[in-house]
Parts: structure tokens; C-alpha cells; sequence
């Protein structure tokens, strides 16, 4: 206790933290959770590398001047090679950052600055080609934020808080909401004085939907800077890239206008076909690191008779991981997606004619928030025969239950484009990347949800989708899979194995420049092509 009150007295004090790091941390191994030794392990190498093609990058080419923003040690670590890559390839390159270990936890203000001295002095080896500008030692000009501002700093800390707790209804009350917005609001002011100041032509954040990054993504947008954000799915050796837009949101809209009306070439189909065959049977498949299911397929009928389903037709609701950024903020006519659930399962207790069956995401077994059962038993004092409940933990393959669906709901979950891909009439009640394409059913309103749904239900032999609409779904999916995410030499979770495999140097190089010099200059704001 003695210890912590004079942590928080000194934290408080201007120069403390500097003496007690020149005196003493200094000479000590580095043991905090925010830790950058694998970075700074191979930063030499990596400057070295990127030093060799800098001057020969800016005597022929027009660089760009670029504010890169991250937080938490992991980011750091990726925009760090990032940014020497890109100041490899001639532009100016400012790395921001916060040096914080977790987003959602206190921390003293001792140990901040403690963190914030250590990643300086770590970064500070990249001070021949990158500006290092932590954001705690930007001075804001004014406490006081324009409106629009003050605004998105109440969504952000919102968003962070159900992506935290995964809970979708929020009172701002919580802990963690306060600590998310004392933080959002002074990360909004730093950035907002640092960006008026110095005008750089592109920002480029992380994810841009949650946490401070999200905040330099709309304090940028609110300036008039052009904005990139990016982020990895499963694909190695790929990223996500959007511009000025939330790159968690899949803004496909370019992509289906420039392709969706192409047909897709045997190749593309052999593809497709067979990274579906290795997601239904629980497996990886080439470079796509995810495993979407846990249990093997084992047939429709298999899973009809273990779940004691009979010969009416089954309706299969699939829901997301509530928190997922994918579901943040993705609400068309529902308060929640909970809501959603609720009111459909409760539509559902008068139509006996039909199965409904609700399939909990398996996702959930690994989260700690609300469950999307709870939410169903709370809907339901008791489920009625004709609709069954298959829970998150529950050895039954959700690719076996489309086998045998007649029609799908889902709020943003690919499952639904997957079972448009077979064939079956899916309602979607969220803002997905796949929603209004022309292979789904779009209600915007409760009215027009439920009015949907019982035509739907009339009439399920006609409902099924055409060869036509089936064969939009195809296409969209390989553009989705193969074509939204673009060619580059690392990933998050692999960094340090692939900056092993393809250094700096490589990047660089020849081989490198042929693979990637085009995703670098999406990134730097050259408009997206597809």
C-alpha cells in the first residue's frame, strides 16, 4: 500500500519518472507485460535494411509525409516495421503511439510514464528514418472538443465497452465505460493538436473502429486528412485495407461494382469449392489459418436425428459472438442484436408449422460476456417442442444443419452467405458486407422484418433462391475470400515469423516490390483499385 502511494505521489510530479529510469530502471532487465523485446531484438537489422533503399526511394519518387497512430505493444511492434518499410520506400514517416499494456485495466501514472520512457528508448533506434512522436507528450492547445468530437468519443468508449464486457446494453456508468472515454477523450485532444499542427498527407491506424485508434481514425476524418485503417483475417500473407473508412465494416461496394457481374472461371470455382470443403469439415486450408468449426461433418440427417428434428421445415437462426467488432454498431432496425433474437423466437412460438432451430455461435465457448442462450431462456420461460436450442458447446456442426434448412436468418454472421450459396433464402437483420447484393432478403424496418418472414414461410419451395441469385452469391464469396483482402509480406499474429521469412530487405527488393509496392501505395492513399 505504501509502495502504491508513493508510485501515485511521484507519477504526479514532473521529472521523477525520468530520474528514477536514468538512476535505476535503465540498468534493469525490462519484465513488464508491455514488452517490446522481440522488437527491439531484430530493429537493427530491420533500419539497417530499410536504410539501404531510403535515398535512392526519395531521389526518385514524391514521398508522402504519414502519421502512423497505434497502442498497446503488439500494434507498436507491427507499425514499427511498417513504418520502416514504407520510409525504405521514400516517405516521411511519423510512428505515434500509447504505451499502454491493456486497454481495459488502470494503470498508475508512474508505471505509464515508466512504459512510455521504455518504448521511446526502444523506437528510438528507428530515429534515422522515423519520427517517433509518443501521444502522452503531445500538449493539447484546448480542453474543450468540437461537438462532432465529443460525440464520437461517447461511441467509441460505448463500442469499447460491449467489445470489453460483450454486452450489448450500456449505461456509460460501468468502470471500464470511464476509463475507455477518460482515455478516448484525451487521446482525441493530443491527436486532434498534433494533426492541426502538422498536416500529413495520409494517417494510417489499425482497425479504426475501437479504442484510440478509433478516435485518430474520426479526429482525422473530422480534419479532412485522408484516412487508412487496416486489419488481418485468416489469410496469411494478405491484409484488409479501407480508406477513409472503418476497415471492420468490409465496405465491398467498389469491388461488387468493378466484378460482381463477371462470372467466376473454373479456377476460381475449383477455389472456392475447396476452401468451403475444408471449412465444413473443420479444417485449415492452405494459407487460411482460421478453423471454423470444431466437429467434423457427419451429415444432415445425422444431426436431424440427434437433435430430434422431424419432417416439417426447419428455419436455422445463426447468431454472432455478441462484442465481435463485426456486430458493433451494425443495428438496421433492432436496438441490439439481442433484441433481434428475442423478438424472433417469441414470433416463432405461433408458428408450429415450421422448426426453429438456434444455432449459438461456437465462438462463445471462449468468451466471458452475454450468452446468446441466456438471451433465448430469458425470451422463453420454456422452449416449445418445435424449436430447439443448440448450444455454443454442443458437438453438432453448423454446415450439416444447412443441410437441411429451408430458410436462414442471421444478423451478420457469413454463415448466411454460405447457405445463399446452397441455395436457401436467408433474411439478414444487420449491416453485413453481403447485405443488398441481391441473393438475401434486406428488411429495414420491424414491419418489414416480420411481414418477410411469414411470406418466406408460406411458400418455402418457392422462396428457394434462383440459379441466378445462387450463382451472385458464388461470385460474391470468391471476391470476398480472394480478392477484398490484398497482397502483404506480414501478419499480426505471425510478425516475427514472417519478418524472419521476408525481412525488410526482401519487402524491399525486387521480388518483394513486385508483390507488395502496390498494397504499400494503397496505403499511403493511392486510390483502391480492384
Amino acid at each position: 500500500m505504501n509502495k502504491r502511494i508513493i508510485k501515485k505521489i511521484l507519477g504526479e510530479l514532473p521529472y521523477t519518472v525520468e530520474l528514477y529510469w536514468q538512476l535505476v530502471q535503465k540498468h534493469r532487465p525490462w519484465k513488464e507485460h508491455f514488452n517490446l523485446d522481440d522488437l527491439e531484438a531484430i530493429l537493427p537489422d530491420a533500419v539497417e535494411q530499410a536504410e539501404s533503399y531510403a535515398p535512392s526511394a526519395r531521389a526518385h519518387t514524391s514521398g508522402k509525409n504519414i502519421f502512423i497512430f497505434t497502442s498497446l505493444h503488439y500494434w507498436i511492434e507491427y507499425t514499427a516495421l511498417m513504418g520502416l518499410a514504407l520510409a525504405g520506400k521514400g516517405h516521411d514517416v511519423t510512428l505515434s503511439f500509447l504505451p499502454y499494456a491493456n486497454w481495459d485495466k488502470p494503470i498508475e501514472k508512474f508505471d505509464l510514464r515508466r512504459q512510455n520512457l521504455y518504448a521511446r528508448q526502444v523506437l528510438g533506434k528507428t530515429s534515422s528514418l522515423l519520427q517517433v512522436q509518443s501521444l502522452l507528450d503531445v500538449k493539447p492547445f484546448s480542453k474543450s472538443l468540437p461537438p462532432e468530437l465529443e460525440q464520437a468519443v461517447v461511441d467509441v468508449s460505448t463500442y469499447d465497452t460491449q467489445y470489453t464486457l460483450q454486452v450489448e446494453d450500456i449505461t456509460r456508468e460501468e468502470p471500464v465505460y470511464k476509463l475507455r472515454y477518460e482515455r478516448n477523450l484525451e487521446a482525441a485532444r493530443n491527436v486532434r493538436a498534433w494533426l492541426m499542427a502538422h498536416k500529413p498527407d495520409v494517417v494510417i491506424v489499425p482497425n479504426g473502429s475501437i479504442l484510440e485508434m478509433g478516435i485518430v481514425y474520426r479526429v482525422a476524418r473530422y480534419l479532412g486528412i485522408p484516412v487508412t485503417t487496416f486489419e488481418f483475417g485468416d489469410w496469411r500473407e494478405h491484409i484488409w485495407l479501407a480508406q477513409n473508412a472503418e476497415i471492420m465494416r468490409h465496405e465491398t461496394d467498389a469491388l461488387w461494382a468493378a466484378h460482381g457481374s463477371e462470372p467466376l472461371t473454373k479456377e476460381n470455382l475449383s477455389q472456392l469449392q475447396a476452401l468451403f470443403a475444408a471449412r465444413e469439415d473443420a479444417k485449415t486450408w492452405q494459407n487460411f489459418t482460421r478453423q471454423w468449426q470444431d466437429t467434423p461433418t457427419e451429415g444432415g440427417e445425422s444431426v436431424r436425428k440427434k437433435l430430434g428434428l422431424d419432417k416439417r421445415p426447419i428455419v436455422l437462426l445463426a447468431t454472432n459472438v455478441l462484442g465481435d467488432s463485426l456486430t458493433l454498431g451494425r443495428q438496421v432496425f433492432s436496438k441490439t442484436m439481442a433484441e433481434w433474437i428475442e423478438r424472433t423466437v417469441q414470433h416463432f412460438t405461433r408458428r408450429e408449422d415450421v422448426q426453429l432451430v438456434i444455432r449459438v455461435h461456437p465462438g462463445e465457448t471462449l468468451t466471458h460476456g452475454t450468452s446468446m442462450v441466456d438471451v433465448v431462456e430469458a425470451a422463453l420461460e420454456e422452449l416449445p417442442k418445435h424449436i430447439h436450442l443448440v448450444k455454443p458447446d454442443e458437438k453438432v456442426n453448423t454446415y450439416d444443419l444447412a443441410d437441411i434448412t429451408d430458410l436462414g436468418l442471421v444478423y451478420t454472421t457469413t454463415v448466411g452467405l454460405e447457405m445463399a450459396m446452397r441455395g436457401i433464402p436467408v433474411v439478414v437483420a444487420g449491416q453485413t458486407h453481403y447485405r443488398n447484393r441481391g441473393f438475401t432478403k434486406d428488411p429495414a424496418s420491424w414491419e418489414d422484418y416480420f411481414e418477410t418472414l411469414d411470406t418466406l414461410l408460406g411458400d418455402l419451395r418457392s422462396a428457394r433462391l434462383t440459379q441466378e441469385q445462387v450463382e451472385l452469391s458464388w461470385r460474391y464469396a470468391y471476391l470476398f475470400f480472394f480478392e477484398f483482402a490484398k497482397p502483404f509480406p506480414w501478419h499480426l499474429l505471425d510478425l516475427m515469423s514472417d519478418i524472419r521469412e521476408r525481412p525488410v530487405s526482401f519487402v524491399l527488393g525486387e521480388e518483394g516490390t513486385r508483390r507488395y509496392d502496390e498494397t504499400f501505395q494503397f496505403l499511403t492513399g493511392k486510390p483502391l483499385t480492384w
